[in-house]
């Protein structure tokens, strides 16, 4: 082999040699860039928001990072179970308040207690570019796809009032102490009842807010002598538990005491009550609201009490809890709200024009 093809062998093997140095090098990776590498948890009873929301977001929402506010404000989305109850009616004002005195948008829908329908608003809010929403479910199981959607789309969401189901979707929940709400409830019935007797329940299954005044009710009355004769769903509305205790009562006119889940439901069983003739049977409901205090305050109503909610603040302490998270700043996981009970003996003292 003469030099000057040796040569040019050499060369070859050379230039060989460095082009499979150099993808060897560009092939390695760090051993700690693992994308899937997760973070320890913190059970520290706060939620810390991430820099910012997950990017799978479409073009859904502002997907800035949080502390920075977009360019013309942000936009919130709310739902609530039953725009027409009255508690609702002004928490949705007080919200809308809170978020427009800050420059900000609040889109609204009305599910009428139909989680089906609560689920397609939802979807479309989404839709409509919300930066974050205020939630209130109608079902608490039932609202869970509509929680998938909003994190697919990194949407945080602030729960109020009645929990959802998995609570880990949400930053933050804010809502009464709903177990207290029924407890001095009962706590009232057994003084004034001390013999016990035969009482109708009228709850709402799929919603937690309910269940737990309910589990309060019972503790308070429990191995007091009383008998549950009859327990059935309102569902929170009052025409629907009207209806359900006309016919309740016709097969237990004795009972002494009917407890409602919600003021709504109380004032459909007073219809009933009153439509029956009856004239020794205490009323309890939950919420504090202005049409029950009018009864309370009137002096010769079968409404007895009512575990006082404030719609006003859990909507105040909302939107607080909302800025807060929005700005990057931590906050707690749960924001509970006092209940305590409202009679005919103490109802001058929060008026019955408004809510406490």
């Amino acid at each position: 082999m003469n030099k000057r093809l040796f040569s040019i062998l050499l060369s070859v093997l050379l230039i060989a040699v460095l082009l499979l140095s150099g993808c060897g090098q560009q092939a390695q990776q760090p051993a700690d860039s693992d994308p899937g590498t997760s973070q320890p948890s913190d059970d520290s009873g706060t939620s810390e928001p991430a820099d910012e929301p997950p990017s799978d977001s479409g073009d859904s929402g502002s997907n800035l990072p949080l502390g920075e506010r977009p360019e013309g404000g942000w936009k919130f989305g709310y739902t609530c179970m039953d725009g027409t109850n009255p508690f609702f009616v002004i928490l949705e004002q007080t919200i809308r308040e809170g978020v427009e005195a800050n420059g900000d948008t609040l889109i609204s829908a009305d599910p009428a207690n139909d989680v089906t329908l609560q689920i397609t608003q939802i979807e479309d809010m989404i839709t409509q570019g919300i930066d974050a929403i205020f939630l209130n479910p109608a079902e608490a199981e039932g609202i869970l796809p509509a929680l998938d959607m909003l994190k697919e789309a990194g949407i945080p969401i602030l729960n109020f009032d009645t929990e959802v189901a998995e609570l880990e979707y949400c930053f933050s929940y804010v809502g009464s102490d709903n177990y207290n709400a029924g407890y001095v409830c009962g706590e009232d019935l057994v003084k004034k009842r001390p013999d016990g007797g035969p009482i109708i329940i009228l709850d709402s299954p799929t919603m937690n807010s309910i269940n737990d005044r309910e589990k309060g009710f019972k503790d308070a009355i429990e191995g007091k002598g009383f008998e549950i004769v009859a327990e059935q769903d309102a569902k929170g509305n009052l025409e629907v538990a009207m209806g359900i205790a006309e016919d309740l009562l016709q097969a237990h006119s004795n009972v002494v005491a009917i407890f409602g889940g919600n003021d709504p439901t109380a004032l459909g069983a007073l219809a009933a009550a009153n439509a029956a003739g009856l004239k020794d049977v205490l009323i309890y409901g939950v919420d504090g609201s202005p049409d029950i205090k009018k009864e309370l305050a009137s002096g010769d109503s079968l409404i007895e009490g009512s575990g006082a909610q404030s719609p006003i603040n859990i909507a105040k302490i909302s939107v607080e809890v909302m800025y807060k998270y929005l700005n990057g700043e931590q906050v707690q996981d749960r924001y509970p709200v006092e209940t305590f009970l409202i009679t005919s003996e103490n109802v001058n003292e929060y008026g019955i024009d408004g809510w406490q």
